[in-house]
């Protein structure tokens, strides 16, 4: 289906200021609809003036459609459907004519144009299924009274509000709960779920023929102090605001739409939801969140200390062998601590590797070298999971630090590079000529890559060394959490011009 500004820049003279206004008018007219119980389509005249093309369309949630088909797209020449004709020209709401029949159906079709700024850009046709018509109750004679102030004020050009920001998705809609009030803010009608919500703040009393203002500053516990004027003038009704009422317990959102259908502020409509679960379990999860990343911060603090005692041992250390054992576990420990570090800082249990590998890198050439060998990093290994970013971390940490006692030895200089490289693979193989096994999907499914190579330029393997089975204590390391904890595959081979090449690959889909 195109979209809106594919259809009016294909059909259409607006300018980008109109399209915007359209913009907003769409994102506001669920309302509309819902409170007229009726179909909507937005038409706009074409380029040369003989047609109509429909941009946008929106069905009621409070009643039955009369467009089982999808209208967006659709094209009308003048002259077929008079109503559009003469909402546009006269720039008027039309009601005149009597209903339509569709698939048996009886179908009420009015047409409401569209004004911005004293232009007429385009007609609403709001289409009403009748077969369901039955005597209304005050709630919808309230819903249709509501409707028709709307429809003058959009064909006046006064409703959308410009510059409201409003969430549309958050807001409170016509069913959550609705307030219609008089030009004094004094409440004429109230919906059961309007009701209920002012209930949940600890309101004991009808709401009719209050003054919702008041009556809601009333209820806002002393204890927060004086009473906020804004929020009585929002209840009144007095301006297009958004805002939460929080007391006794509960939580509700009220949206405030200032009724001038001819001028004249003859009311408002407050929508209200009751979002105080909601807020509660924000709340919880706020709290799971803070309490996640003090964990992550306490962790990363034990470790840091374990790693300082450890220091502090092989400083006492005579022997030169233990001496080393001991600082190749306090670089290990430092590269957990690094991650829980940086998952301390994070709002979920994902990572920016980037900065874990670099911190690695640089805490591994501090403790091994005195700048003897050149190091950098190329490409990102993007978001990682914790589950991912840990073992990983430590892999990273015994390569480096592997290269750096194997390849170089006692060398003067030498260049140590990581690369990371992320892709997608298919069953048929994956996407780059270096990716393995761990890159590939059963069934033919995308699988995502990440491929990790530290290359140095140092002496390389030794003959008939076996990456698979031979080595010291960090290269099983490697292998067993390469295999087991990522999932992925390792390998060493000859590095072309000399030196060691190492390609680690793990799934991160």
């Amino acid at each position: 289906m195109p979209s809106l500004n594919e259809l009016v820049r294909q059909h259409t003279t607006l300018t980008g200021s109109d399209v915007e206004w359209l913009h907003l008018l769409v994102s506001e007219w669920q309302l509309l609809s819902d409170l007229s119980f009726a179909d909507l389509v937005l038409w706009i005249p074409t380029h040369d003036g003989t047609r109509y093309v429909s941009v946008a369309q929106m069905r009621p949630n409070t009643g039955p459609t009369s467009h089982q088909d999808d209208m967006v797209g659709h094209l009308v020449p003048r002259g077929r459907r008079p109503l559009l004709d003469a909402a546009y020209d006269e720039g008027r709401i039309v009601r005149e004519g009597d209903p339509e029949w569709r698939e048996e159906v009886p179908v009420r079709v009015e047409s409401i144009p569209v004004r911005r700024e004293g232009r007429v850009l385009g007609v609403i046709a709001r289409n009403t299924n009748l077969l369901t018509v039955r005597t209304p109750s005050r709630l919808e004679l309230t819903y249709l009274q509501s409707a028709s102030d709307l429809a003058q004020m959009i064909a006046a050009g006064t409703f959308p509000f410009p510059g409201e920001q409003v969430d549309m998705d958050a807001a409170p809609r016509a069913g959550d709960g609705l307030i219609r009030l008089d030009a004094d803010g004094i409440v004429t009608y109230a919906s059961p779920n309007a009701l209920s919500a002012y209930h949940r703040l600890g309101l004991t009393a009808d709401l009719v023929g209050c003054h919702l203002g008041r009556t809601t500053a009333e209820l806002v516990p002393p204890s927060r102090g004086p009473v906020d004027e804004a929020l009585v003038k929002l209840a009144s009704g007095w301006a297009p605001r958004q805002t939460e009422v929080e007391a006794n317990g509960g939580v509700v959102q009220l949206r405030a739409i200032p009724l001038k259908p001819k001028g004249v502020h003859v009311g408002s409509l407050v929508l209200l939801r009751d979002v105080t679960e909601l807020r509660r379990r924000e709340r919880e999860l706020m709290t799971k969140d803070a309490t996640i990343r003090e964990i992550h911060h306490r962790v990363k603090n034990n470790l840091q200390t374990v790693a300082a005692l450890l220091r502090l041992q092989s400083r006492r250390m005579d022997s030169d062998p233990a001496r080393l054992a001991l600082d190749e576990a306090v670089r290990r420990v430092g590269s957990i601590a690094i991650v829980h570090e940086t998952l301390s800082q994070t709002l979920d249990e994902q990572v920016a590797f980037d900065e874990i590998a670099d911190r690695v890198l640089a805490m591994v050439m501090e403790l091994s070298q005195d700048g003897r060998v050149a190091t950098r990093r190329t490409g990102s290994f993007g978001i990682l999971s914790a589950e991912v970013a840990t073992p990983l971390a430590m892999v990273l940490t015994e390569l480096l630090q592997n290269a750096l006692e194997h390849a170089f030895g006692t060398r003067a200089s030498g260049s140590l590079e990581v690369s990371a490289l992320r892709g997608r693979a298919s069953s048929a193989g994956p996407a780059g000529p270096e990716a393995g096994p761990a890159a590939r999907a059963a069934g033919g499914r995308l699988q995502e890559y990440l491929l990790i190579t530290v290359q140095d330029d140092g002496r390389g393997m030794p003959e008939g060394f076996d990456p698979q089975s031979g080595g010291n204590l960090g290269l099983q390391i490697v292998r067993t959490l390469a295999a087991g904890e990522l999932g992925g595959t390792f390998d060493m081979v000859a590095a072309p011009g000399g030196g060691t090449r190492v390609v680690l690959e793990i799934p991160v889909g």
